[in-house]
C-alpha cells in the first residue's frame, strides 16, 4: 500500500497554501509570487549515493549537524529508499529545516555541492578481491558519469571500499580535476589511532594529533614520529617512560587500529556511526571552507618518492576547503615510514593497473 509523504499527494493544492496563515510586512517594494519563492542566497545540497547502513548514518549525521539545506538520497532499492527518506522526514519537527528528496535515478542529485558515494557491491563467499573490485568498477560506471553530468561543479567524496582504488576510479570516470575527488581514506583510522593514544594518556582525543596514512587497509602506515599531545611532541616521551613501546608493540597498536572495523563488524554486523561522524567532519571542512587538515585519499603522485607516473590515490594529510583539496602537507617522515608508504603505494598502483582505466 502506497503511503503519502505530503498533503499534495492527498489532493491538496500547495500553491499559496501559506497565505492564509502569514501576512507579509509592509515594504516599499511590492512582493510578487515569483520574488517570494526565490531565496536570497544559494542553498547547499548534499547527495548520498547508497542508502545502506553507512549511507544512512552519514545522512543522519549531516542532517543533525545542519550541514545542508537539501539532502538527496539515491539507492537501487526503491522501497527501502522511500522508507529511509520517510523515516527522516517524520523527524522534521525535531531538526533544522532540511528538504529531503530521494530516487533511484541519479538525476535527483542535480546541482549538488557535495556528492558522497557509499554504494558498493558486497563480496560473495569465495569471490576474489579482484573480481569484487571489477564489479564495483561496473557499478561506478553507472553512477559516476551521471553524477558528474548532473553536478559538474560538485565535490566528489568516495566512501565505498576499497576506498583508495575506487577514488581513483571515480576520478577517471568523472573527468573532474583531482582536487575535487576525495576519498574518506584514513580519516577514521586516524581517529581510532588518536582514541587509543588518548585512552592510554587519559587525555581528550581532540588534543592528540596522530596520523594513519597510505592505504585504508592492511598496509596503512602509523606515523609515530608525528604524534603530539597538546601541541607537544609525544613519541619520545612515550618511549622513554614506557619501555614496552618497542617495535613489536608499535606494530601491535597499528594492527589494532587497522582491525578496529573488523572488531565492530564482528560484534554488530557492520560499521556505521563512526564513519558517519568521520564523513560529516569532512563535509564540514569542505562546504564551510574550514581549511582543516584531514588524512584523506588524494592523488599522491610525486609525494614522498612516489613516482609521478603512478596515478595512485592514498591518504596523506590534506588541507580541505570549499574548492576541495587545497594542498597536501609535506610530512617529515622517518626512512622506515617512507619505505612503508611507498610499499603501500605500490600495492595500490598494482590494483589500479588491473582495471584498464
Amino acid at each position: 500500500m502506497h503511503k503519502t509523504s505530503s498533503l499534495s499527494e492527498l489532493g491538496f493544492d500547495p500553491s499559496g497554501a501559506s497565505s492564509g496563515f502569514f501576512r507579509h510586512v509592509a515594504d516599499d517594494c511590492p512582493l510578487t509570487p515569483s520574488s517570494l519563492s526565490v531565496p536570497h542566497q544559494r542553498l547547499t545540497k548534499i547527495s548520498v549515493i547508497g542508502a545502506g547502513n553507512v549511507g544512512m548514518a552519514i545522512a543522519q549525521t549531516i542532517l543533525t549537524q545542519n550541514l545542508s539545506d537539501e539532502i538527496a538520497l539515491v539507492d537501487a532499492l526503491p522501497d527501502k529508499l522511500r522508507g529511509e527518506a520517510l523515516d527522516l522526514q517524520h523527524a522534521a519537527a525535531f531538526l533544522p529545516r532540511v528538504r529531503i528528496v530521494s530516487g533511484t535515478d541519479p538525476a535527483v542529485t542535480k546541482n549538488s555541492d557535495l556528492v558522497i558515494v557509499t554504494a558498493g557491491a558486497r563480496q560473495i563467499p569465495g569471490e576474489t578481491r579482484l573480481n569484487l573490485l571489477q564489479r564495483n568498477v561496473s557499478l561506478y560506471r553507472k553512477i559516476v558519469p551521471q553524477v558528474a553530468e548532473h553536478s559538474p561543479d560538485a565535490l566528489l567524496l568516495v566512501v565505498s571500499n576499497p576506498v583508495d582504488v575506487l577514488t581513483y576510479v571515480a576520478w577517471k570516470l568523472s573527468g573532474f580535476p583531482a582536487s575535487r575527488v576525495i576519498g574518506s581514506g584514513t580519516n577514521l583510522d586516524s581517529s581510532r589511532f588518536r582514541f587509543l593514544v588518548a585512552e592510554h594518556l587519559d587525555v581528550n582525543a581532540q588534543d592528540v594529533q596522530a596520523y594513519m596514512v597510505g592505504e585504508h587497509g592492511d598496509s596503512s602506515v602509523a606515523i609515530w614520529s608525528s604524534i603530539s599531545v597538546g601541541g607537544m611532541p609525544a613519541f619520545k616521551s612515550l618511549r622513554d617512560s614506557h619501555h614496552s613501546f618497542d617495535e613489536a608493540a608499535l606494530e601491535g597498536i597499528r594492527r589494532a587500529v587497522v582491525g578496529g572495523a573488523y572488531e565492530v563488524i564482528g560484534l554488530k554486523g557492520y560499521t556505521s556511526w563512526a564513519i558517519g561522524y568521520s564523513v560529516a567532519s569532512l563535509a564540514t571542512s569542505l562546504l564551510r571552507d574550514q581549511r582543516r587538515v584531514h588524512p584523506v585519499s588524494v592523488l599522491a603522485s610525486g609525494f614522498h618518492g612516489i613516482s609521478d607516473g603512478h596515478e595512485v590515490f592514498l591518504s596523506l594529510p590534506a588541507r580541505l576547503g570549499r574548492s576541495g583539496i587545497l594542498g597536501v602537507a609535506e610530512m617529515d617522515l622517518t626512512e622506515v615510514e617512507v619505505t612503508q608508504l611507498r610499499r603501500s603505494a605500490k600495492t595500490l598502483w598494482e590494483n589500479c593497473q588491473l582495471l584498464g582505466l
